[in-house]
């Protein structure tokens, strides 16, 4: 496989824009959580992001808020603000029969674990994943359109 090492952003501005087609479940209750992980809990794989508020004084840091676990047709938004990061969340990710996949999991991680104490199990990082395929950029948005030729765009 021949991939390009790295892609400019105006490379990637020149690209189709790609949308999630499937639906996205916002979960704000511990029911919701319960349910929406039963659903989860039957899959192989998952996508992973969290999402912490911005911070704009040195040294201050927020609690993640967001966590985002990915399927290929549901994308579940987890409020962690609201509901915490709960038991059936810590067992996910702990869980080794699921396979956990983002970019930069090792920040997340870190993060999630300043909520609560937990051992993530079965992760692939594609930072760390795509170097071995000669993809010198680290971010999702550019590793995406070394690989698919579309651009992917947060604002959905």
């Amino acid at each position: 496989m021949n991939l390009r090492e790295k892609i400019s952003k105006e490379e990637i501005n020149a690209m189709p824009q790609v949308e999630f087609q499937g639906k996205i479940h916002i979960i704000q209750t511990e029911d919701g959580a319960k349910e929406a992980l039963a659903y989860i809990t039957s899959q192989e794989r998952v996508g992973i992001d969290s999402e912490t508020r911005p911070s704009f004084k040195k040294g201050k840091t927020h609690k993640v808020s967001l966590l985002q676990i990915a399927l290929e047709e549901h994308c579940f938004l987890f409020r962690l603000n609201l509901i915490g990061l709960t038991r059936p969340l810590i067992e996910l990710l702990e869980n080794p029969a699921i396979t956990k996949i983002g970019v930069s999991l090792r920040d997340d991680f870190m993060l999630l674990r300043r909520l609560t104490t937990f051992t993530p199990q079965s992760c692939i990082d594609l930072q760390n994943s795509v170097g071995s395929f000669g993809i010198q950029d680290k971010s999702l948005q550019k590793i995406y359109a070394i690989l698919f030729e579309k651009k992917i765009s947060k604002a959905q």
